[in-house]
């Protein structure tokens, strides 16, 4: 990794105006001190700031003493929303994107205006910050040398349990290949899904997988659950309520597969991500090129070589 260059602008009083352009910048997730001096400049400098909730941005803004002029984008405007600010930005404004909290684009609107800012031929600056996923990694005691960020998982049971099928599917097949080290898997979750999450997690790779809960990070309130999921289950079935928000990770979970088990899996894994992404099998083969190692004309020959398989057994 490259080392922070200090000699650039060594008096941090004097800094260059900031260029025309789209700022993504990172806000704190809970403990307003996370916020950096970076975010702070931009977010005083910049002409308007497009944020996922006024109310909620003003709060920031207002702590800080920022009184730039803010505009709703979030996921029912963001389209619409971006067009008005790609014309401001062609006219020379500065725009800084923020989410309710942590970086957006992750789990949170904001991922369509950079594509929109980038295919208008504008400059897209990261000014970065806080992450409840990278933070709950850190502190997790988890593996971090390689690691899968999945978001939230569906609301409905049903199809929560079809999404974490899928990535069973996908991690036997990396098992199987061997070309890929295990990855701690991370998520997002809602206070009042976590014990049915953890529930299905537990039916599906057994009492012994390890998870991680870490709730109200940054926070007052901020803990961290660790230990197999039968025990983190147990530990949070006992509370009252659980509140707040929670970052789920689960230690690389045992994959063990037979090479029919990993041909079924492939093509499951391969139906599922076209249905619920709504994508081509092309873009879908290389999804599971990224997740295998393998490359997608090796997985290509390997459907088609299962599907012709199938087919002959039907006859």
């Amino acid at each position: 990794m490259d080392r922070a260059d200090f000699s650039s602008n060594p008096d941090t009083t004097v800094r260059p105006p900031l260029a025309p352009g789209l700022y993504i910048v990172a806000t704190p997730i809970g403990n307003l001190e996370d916020i950096t001096l970076r975010a702070l400049r931009v977010l005083r400098s910049c002409d308007r700031i497009a944020c996922e909730d006024t109310r909620q941005t003003r709060k920031l803004l207002t702590h800080f003493d920022i009184h730039t002029p803010v505009a709703s984008c979030h996921e029912h405007n963001e389209r619409e929303r971006a067009d008005e600010l790609i014309a401001a930005m062609r006219g020379g404004q500065r725009v800084a994107l923020v989410s309710d909290a942590g970086i957006p684009g992750i789990s949170d609107p904001g991922a369509l205006l950079v594509r929109a800012a980038l295919n208008a031929g504008l400059r897209v600056y990261p000014i970065p910050g806080p992450s409840a996923a990278i933070s709950a990694l850190v502190a997790s005691g988890l593996p971090t040398h390689r690691f899968c960020f999945h978001g939230f998982l569906p609301e409905k049971s049903g199809a929560r349990r079809s999404a974490l099928d899928s990535i069973a599917s996908l991690l036997r097949v990396e098992a199987a290949t061997g070309q890929s080290a295990p990855a701690t898997l991370i998520f997002y979750e809602a206070p009042h899904r976590i014990l049915d999450t953890l529930l299905d997690m537990q039916n599906l790779w057994g009492d012994t997988l390890e998870v991680v809960v870490a709730r109200e990070l940054t926070k007052m309130h901020e803990e961290f659950l660790r230990g197999s999921v039968a025990t983190v289950l147990q530990q949070l079935a006992a509370q009252e309520r659980v509140r707040g928000e929670i970052t789920l990770l689960l230690s690389p979970p045992q994959a063990g597969a037979t090479a029919s088990s990993v041909s079924d899996d492939l093509l499951a894994a391969l139906a599922h991500l076209q249905s619920t992404e709504n994508i081509t099998e092309k873009d879908a083969l290389k999804q599971l090129a990224r997740h295998t190692g393998r490359s997608k004309s090796e997985l290509y020959r390997e459907v088609q070589r299962l599907r012709a398989s199938t087919a002959s057994r039907a006859k």
